[in-house]
């Protein structure tokens, strides 16, 4: 597949976003002390994060003004129903600053923002997975890798913002757990890619084109020139690029960010957590770009090669 560049700044700023939102309901749930000055900056930029976001997905669209009409099919389509739940979950965290800045202490916003998050997660993930034809997304791991991405970028961050306002009681939790959910993290990833290195695709050259010879090349794709299928579906990158970004969001995205995280704990250190968000970020846009690249829609079968 050929990535849209709006819909990686989407998952990936949403999913950080809604990552420091649970990461911050689950401290205070859990009776943190947390000053309200930094809950609420924090929650100021996770709602700006979303708007971003919100504002990336509508960038991908060909007709904007006509969005609205997204969110009609939410009975059959998740991507209707992540159109519904993403702006459910921008009120809750609207609501919770309001909240916050009038001094109302309630534990219902921060579950009510843990669930919403969750769910949403589940949408964005099962818009990908929900799609058996296209058999790298079509695995569990889809979903656990959303959700999982989400929350290591919004612990980091989290980490990061506590360190530089001096939270310490929030950073001496936060810290770890972004450790072990990066960690983790890249175990789901690196099972995911290796699910993906030994599939065995149902659809082939001889299924598309109804020739069974048992040796079969195509030449030329019937057209002296690209069009909205080359273009659309299938990036253009060589193996040795796809090869090379794998490595770099491997490095950049799990392996840089836990040795930073690391020092962090270990050296009480403000720069490692702010590198380890600066760094993870690139990291997690590679890894976007990657998830959407290495899927292979059935449609390239009959356009593979221009003549």
């Amino acid at each position: 597949m050929n990535p849209a560049f709006s819909v990686i700044i989407f998952t990936t700023v949403a999913g950080a976003a809604q990552g420091m939102v649970v990461t911050l309901a689950l401290a205070l749930l859990a009776g943190m002390q947390i000053a309200p000055g930094f809950a609420s900056m924090a929650l100021i930029v996770a709602e700006a994060m979303l708007l971003i976001g919100l504002g990336a997905s509508f960038a991908h669209l060909g007709r904007p003004e006509r969005a609205w009409r997204a969110a009609l099919m939410w009975r059959t389509s998740w991507l209707s129903r992540e159109v519904i739940v993403l702006p459910a979950f921008i009120g809750v965290v609207a609501l919770w600053w309001f909240a916050l800045r009038n001094g109302v202490q309630t534990p219902l916003l921060p579950l009510a923002a843990i669930v919403v998050a969750a769910l949403l997660w589940y949408c964005t993930g099962m818009i990908y997975a929900c799609l058996r034809f296209i058999q790298e997304w079509a695995q569990p791991l889809t979903i656990v890798n959303f959700t999982l991405l989400g929350l290591s970028s919004g612990l980091i961050l989290t980490s990061a913002l506590a360190a530089l306002w001096g939270e310490v009681a929030l950073l001496r939790i936060s810290a770890p757990c972004a450790l072990v959910v990066t960690l983790v993290a890249w175990g789901t990833r690196m099972l995911a890619l290796r699910h993906n290195a030994t599939l065995k695709h149902r659809s082939t050259l001889q299924s598309a084109t109804g020739i069974q010879a048992t040796r079969l090349v195509q030449k030329s794709m019937g057209m002296s020139a690209g069009s909205f299928n080359t273009r659309e579906f299938f990036h253009g990158a060589s193996r040795a690029a796809l090869g090379q970004i794998k490595l770099g969001f491997i490095v950049l995205g799990f392996v840089l960010p836990a040795l930073l995280l690391l020092w962090g704990i270990a050296g009480a250190s403000t720069l490692a957590f702010v590198l380890a968000l600066l760094v993870q970020v690139p990291g997690l846009v590679a890894d976007r770009w990657f998830f959407f690249a290495q899927a292979k829609h059935p449609q390239n079968l009959y356009y593979q090669v221009v003549s």
